[in-house]
């Protein structure tokens, strides 16, 4: 669970009260019962990282915001977006069928892989034709690029949710690990999303600068929190840029075994092998 302080409710408040559809239909979008995003509004039952992901989602506003009342958080280098969210503003109505879309070619494309993803199979997915598809997405790669970009965000928003209020380092680090397992649901769908940027990167040179700035980011928050983890006297006076490539290789090298179905790769296993790795080779004895 997130923390939810009562600043926090509010803001989401704000964000509801600025939703064109009814609160039922909020609870929909944000993946919520109605009965527990009242609970949440109350204070009697906290909003979750992925709840607080998807309340900025809906609302077109960031984690940061929800938390802080202020957008300053860095945020994710990317490419410039091509689609329709990048032209003139457009009403309510625009804005959520845009959302739509690609929420549907994020699940679909996590499933089934970019190139067995048609445009017909979102249009159907979002009970829309192909033609508003190709309005807000003029190509099939622009679809692509979007929907790696918001896989991307949505990860970094989580992570501001998980994060916001833990300040010891050696926690931080520890939970930054977790949200790197691909275990079932959503991050095992990112997980199917990021193998596949890799394999369009190794492939297709102008989707590398959308891989290598959210990598970027991926790797000096490690970096930072390995940093802050020296200064708290928890962690040893090792290069920490040298323990975040090793420990990065990891991730990405057991991740990919588990999704790949290697025998004796499991979840559990992976979270084994990075803590042990962090009690090593990271935290001071």
């Amino acid at each position: 669970m997130a923390e939810t302080t009562a600043e926090v409710r509010h803001r989401v408040r704000e964000v509801l009260d600025g939703y064109s559809g009814s609160q039922r239909e909020f609870a929909d979008r944000v993946g919520l019962d109605a009965p527990k995003l009242s609970k949440s509004l109350r204070g009697t039952r906290r909003f979750t990282a992925v709840e607080l992901t998807r309340v900025a989602e809906v609302g077109g506003v960031t984690v940061g915001w929800l938390f802080n009342g202020s957008d300053d958080v860095e945020r994710v280098a990317v490419p410039r977006r091509t689609a329709l969210s990048d032209r003139d503003p457009v009403d309510v109505t625009e804005a959520g069928r845009y959302q739509q879309i690609l929420d549907a070619a994020w699940h679909l494309i996590a499933e089934r892989g970019y190139h067995a993803v048609r445009i017909t199979d979102i249009a159907r997915a979002c009970g829309t034709s192909t033609a508003t598809i190709h309005y807000h997405f003029p190509g099939r790669d622009d679809l692509l690029v979007e929907t790696l970009r918001y896989s991307v965000r949505l990860a970094f928003e989580r992570q501001i949710a998980e994060l916001q209020t833990v300040d010891d380092a050696h926690e931080r680090l520890l939970r930054l690990v977790e949200l790197q397992l691909p275990t079932d649901g959503l991050l095992r769908s990112e997980w199917s999303i990021w193998l596949q940027v890799w394999n369009e990167s190794a492939l297709r040179p102008e989707l590398r600068v959308l891989h290598s700035d959210s990598y970027t980011r991926w790797h000096e928050t490690i970096a930072r929190t390995i940093g802050e983890g020296q200064c708290q006297g928890l962690f040893t006076d090792a290069d920490p840029e040298e323990l975040t490539l090793t420990l990065t290789a990891l991730v990405d090298g057991l991740g990919i075994q588990v999704l790949t179905g290697r025998p004796g790769r499991s979840v559990d296993r992976m979270r084994q092998v990075l803590q042990d790795f962090v009690d090593r080779n990271i935290v001071r004895h």
